[in-house]
């Protein structure tokens, strides 16, 4: 779950963050290679590991829906477990309580459709908890340009990115702890890059954990159809 943001960490950290010895560690990594889950890169003494693609990061966050939680072992676990349930990255996109609440909000406004007739964004019967969903029940909306636009985001530019790539506009995700769809997909990613970039959310303390600013509370409040308690509750938090 530490690569799951995108980043690359040494065997030793890795080690720190499971708990395990480093042999163990080296031991696991090596497995994960053969099975194509993860790439190496070598600098210096040390060697870097990295997920091999958003796909692998979308099947863990699933995953973590049938593993047995992890107990918190001291006072300093609770805010921390707290905190990436209300807002983290899932590997380049926003996931959590807030990308659960955005997804939602932008069915609201009409920037995404749902497909299937279901005006909502929880858990349909078919949707697997242990795997991508197999079907994405959204496509753009008639207000998609408007509103991708008022939260930062070019959707003509994102729609045909200037370097060809195979990954789709709109993915969606079964957000692990709020069993609801989130936005992943280049647009997903886009999203979460603009919200960065104007600081209306910023790293937390903890990796993968992130904190929504209040300027940005107050421009994700009047973008979108957001419920007040959510965005105050963030303000707070931050």
């Amino acid at each position: 779950m530490a690569l799951a943001d995108g980043r690359s960490l040494p065997a030793s950290v890795l080690a720190d963050e499971a708990g395990v010895s480093a042999q163990t560690a080296s031991a696991h990594l090596a497995k994960l290679r053969e099975g194509g889950l993860v790439t190496v890169e070598k600098s210096g003494r040390h060697r870097y590991y990295r997920l091999t693609g958003p796909e692998v990061a979308t099947a863990l966050e699933a995953l973590t829906a049938l593993a047995l939680p992890r107990p918190a072992r001291s006072l300093r676990a609770h805010p921390r477990a707290t905190a990436l349930r209300r807002a983290r990255t899932c590997y380049d996109h926003l996931a959590g309580d807030l990308g659960v609440q955005v997804t939602a909000a932008l069915v609201a406004a009409d920037a995404l459709h749902p497909a299937d007739a279901i005006p909502d964004t929880h858990r349909r019967p078919h949707d697997p908890l242990s795997a991508p969903l197999p079907a994405h029940p959204y496509e753009l909306g008639t207000t998609a340009k408007e509103v991708f636009a008022c939260l930062g985001v070019d959707l003509s530019e994102t729609a045909t990115p200037s370097c060809p790539t195979r990954r789709p506009l709109l993915r969606f995700c079964l957000d692990w702890t709020e069993q609801r769809h989130h936005l992943a997909g280049r647009l997903g990613a886009a999203l979460l890059t603009a919200l960065l970039t104007q600081r209306w959310l910023t790293p937390g303390r903890r990796p993968r954990a992130l904190v929504l600013t209040p300027e940005g509370a107050r421009h994700l409040a009047a973008a979108l159809p957001l419920p007040g308690n959510l965005t105050q509750e963030h303000d707070d938090q931050s």
